[in-house]
């Protein structure tokens, strides 16, 4: 390219409230429409809102974890503005003084870090939601989300690369994440991603016209809805023409994005201080408490891992996206002797098989403790590598620790050389070509043989065992 790619993100985070932050209507997901509404977050004459001080707590802790600059003095503001979903034609949310400001959230690109910086993070309420009829002929609101509480992480102009913005995203939510301050379910709405894009020749200091990207409802979206939109403006610039300010919507089924409206270089939304609400003030010790509750994030652990575990980068990456993943990684380094050989069982069998019954992580149903068991009777050589995938399996299933599987199923390994030895004889009587190709040297051979003895066994033969058997029988 020609051109430098220029991304900011709009971020917003539902809190992980009961309440909304105004009421005390639910927040619960998936009500029937418009069930969870009342006359305050319907803006009734005549009601005062109530701010919920758990929603705060919250937003002070995304703050402090995105290592902004956290007011303790601020304010609620009006945004006037007029739209179906909207049923006081004014949102509260905060303007000139947010809760945090001038943070930072780390990357990793390359094998390399890199700091986007963090404009803002502000307290403000959700909007209802507008479901469009099939039809054409009107739309249906369902105000159940009004007055939800939200966060809005409001990222500097710093991401150059449509990856680089995704990988921002999946820190963002990791961190949120491991503070409890959100689910973060994109699926739900309670994580949602708006992109601005514009486009610059490389040694322009100023930022090109910018594009706004809705409708993203997956890391992989917002890539792909970026990367459609960088080679967009990037070939109409080539052809010498003029991009427009604009919102544009992401069609997941064409991987392309879709002017919807312009955009005005500002919106004039009028804010005023909500003369419902007074001034938050946030005392030391709410502060202190608040910073206390954050725990060791995922930039933090994934170093620990690395360094304590000696696990390569890509291992500690994978661990530390989820943080019930990775306490149950770091609950089950701590028990075995070889952590890389947890974190491989942990990444291949036991993820696919949560990925497979549609299960998250969470809902695993063995302990770490009886994860590590499993690692010490493999690496004691009670059972084979391949016995622990059914053990593993029956494990996943049931629950049951590997010692009552082994002995239930009769899955022992067989490590007696008396024992092996007649089936060793036998297997080198009926393969006499296999033998022979032994004895020239060409141990390759010695695969085949092996194979048969585990095949006789039924997997239960130690194959160190059998391979050095078979040799001394050969070669004797």
């Amino acid at each position: 390219m020609t051109y430098e790619t220029v991304i900011g993100l709009e971020v917003h985070v539902e809190l992980g409230t009961k309440s909304k932050i105004f009421c005390s209507c639910d927040t619960s997901f998936g009500a029937p429409p418009n069930s969870h509404v009342c006359p305050v977050c319907m803006g009734s004459p005549g009601v005062l809102p109530v701010l919920n001080e758990e929603a705060l707590r919250l937003g002070m802790k995304a703050a402090l974890a995105l290592n902004c600059q956290v007011r303790t003095d601020s304010k609620f503001d009006r945004k006037n503005y007029f739209y179906p979903d909207s049923p006081k034609a004014y949102q509260i949310s905060q303007y000139d003084e947010p809760i945090g400001e001038q943070g930072y959230v780390e990357i990793e690109v390359n094998g390399e870090k890199k700091r986007i910086g963090i404009t803002r993070v502000h307290l403000e309420e959700d909007a209802g939601k507008l479901n469009h009829s099939p039809f054409g002929d009107g739309s249906f609101v369902d105000f159940n989300r009004v007055g939800i509480p939200l966060i809005e992480i409001v990222s500097e102009p710093d991401l150059r690369t449509p990856e680089e913005a995704r990988l921002y995203l999946e820190q963002i939510k990791a961190i949120m994440q491991y503070c409890e301050v959100s689910e973060c379910k994109m699926e739900e709405g309670s994580l949602r991603c708006d992109a601005n894009i514009s486009l610059r020749p490389y040694g322009q200091e100023a930022f090109g016209t910018k594009a706004e990207i809705k409708n993203m409802n997956s890391f992989r979206n917002v890539e792909r809805g970026l990367e459609f939109e960088q080679q967009r403006q990037e070939k109409a610039l080539t052809r010498g023409e003029v991009i427009v300010q604009e919102t544009r919507r992401f069609d997941e089924a064409t991987g392309s994005t879709i002017s919807m409206r312009g955009k005005e270089d500002a919106h004039d939304y009028r804010y005023f201080p909500d003369p419902d609400l007074p001034r938050i003030i946030v005392s030391d010790a709410f502060l202190t408490a608040c910073q206390e509750e954050i725990p060791e994030l995922p930039a933090a652990k994934r170093e620990r891992f690395m360094q304590a575990y000696g696990l390569p980068a890509y291992d500690a990456g994978v661990l530390t996206t989820s943080r019930f993943l990775a306490e149950f990684f770091d609950a089950t380094a701590q028990q075995v002797s070889d952590p890389k050989a947890a974190s491989n069982w942990l990444m291949g069998d036991v993820l696919a098989y949560m990925n497979a019954s549609g299960e998250s992580i969470e809902a695993i149903r063995v302990t770490p403790t009886q994860f590590a068991d499993l690692i010490g009777l493999i690496e004691d050589g009670t059972i084979s590598t391949k016995i622990a995938k059914t053990v593993l399996k029956t494990m996943l299933d049931s629950g049951k620790a590997p010692k009552q599987i082994i002995e239930e199923q009769g899955l022992v390994q067989i490590s007696d050389v008396d024992a092996l030895t007649a089936i060793a004889k036998a297997v080198i009587e009926r393969n006499p070509a296999a033998v022979q190709d032994v004895l020239e040297g060409k141990e390759k051979a010695i695969g085949s043989l092996v194979g048969q003895m585990m095949k006789e066994t039924k997997g239960k033969a130690n194959p160190a065992v059998v391979n050095q058997l078979l040799k001394d029988l050969i070669l004797s």
